[in-house]
């Protein structure tokens, strides 16, 4: 039998990509998105018309990770419609591009907002019921950024990426005696595919763009050039839900810490097997080794 999935932020790219990659593996998701009666009406559309075509379970569900009511309001329909709720997917996210300075504190913190509080958000609504279960896995869609190569002009993103890691880190281990497994899938710098650079956000200081466009002239377009001039041919942001397919349907206990789909090799993998190996010598060292997988229920 499958599993119940829920995806935030999942109206399109990685998000949509994954929840109909799972529903054809024969899994229940849920695709959670926001407004989903307005702006997002035809992605619900979209969704409904794809489980009919295929014959899958593909269901959408309103989600606006910027409210802690919404959360709960989507975790108790999930309920209300299926006996449990087995896996819980980070996803959302929304990303800026610009000169740091030209950010004012209030659009950084909302970046955060979205990238960072709006996973504590749905976690505060999700994981009573995993930690009740004794069972679950909670996936975390990072970004090669946390350390890997990282170009400028995307500060405030790269930031709240590398704190949404931090959390997930400390919550594996947190969750751990409570049966619940955690993944941190790392998707590279996929420059099509997905709505990131379409869709992201700049800042209201157009007089420190200005000034900076004077010494950087053009740089937005040059970083977006490269990156993609560094992807081998083939790459495929269906690889990331491929992913995360492959993670949710390996055996309990089993699944890998963190996974890297990153055709363009930025560093980021070699970086983190580092990272990732001191924080489990450590938690060895100080007698929680435990800790580094599930407790079976």
């Amino acid at each position: 039998m499958g599993s119940t999935v829920l995806i935030t932020g999942a109206g399109s790219g990685f998000g949509a990509l994954a929840a109909r990659a799972l529903a054809r593996t024969g899994h229940t998701v849920y695709a959670a998105l926001r407004d989903t009666e307005g702006r997002n009406a035809p992605r619900v559309a979209e969704a409904a018309a794809y489980a009919a075509e295929h014959g899958v379970d593909l269901r959408t569900v309103e989600l606006d990770v910027l409210s802690q009511e919404s959360a709960d309001a989507a975790i108790a329909t999930v309920l209300a419609e299926r006996p449990t709720l087995d896996v819980l997917i980070h996803n959302a996210g929304h990303m800026v591009t610009g000169p740091a300075e030209a950010f004012t504190p209030e659009e950084i913190a909302a970046v955060y907002d979205t990238n960072v509080l709006g996973t504590q958000r749905v976690n505060r609504a999700a994981l009573p019921h995993l930690r009740d279960r004794r069972r679950g896995l909670v996936i975390w869609i990072g970004s090669t950024s946390t350390r890997g190569g990282a170009p400028p002009y995307l500060a405030p993103y790269f930031a709240a990426k590398a704190a949404m890691d931090s959390l997930a880190v400390s919550y594996a281990a947190e969750l751990a005696r409570f049966g619940v497994e955690t993944s941190i899938v790392v998707p590279g710098s996929f420059t099509t595919g997905t709505n990131h650079f379409v869709t992201g956000g700049h800042p209201a200081d157009q007089g420190v763009v200005t000034a900076y466009e004077r010494r950087y002239a053009g740089l937005t377009d040059q970083v977006s050039a490269r990156l993609a001039a560094l992807a081998p041919a083939g790459a495929d942001v269906g690889q990331v839900a491929d992913a995360i397919v492959r993670v949710v349907e390996a055996p309990y206990g089993e699944r890998p810490f963190r996974v890297h789909v990153d055709p363009a090799d930025d560093g980021s993998e070699e970086v983190s097997d580092v990272a990732d190996r001191v924080r489990a010598q450590f938690l060895g060292r100080i007698g929680l080794a435990d800790l580094l997988r599930p407790h079976a229920a």
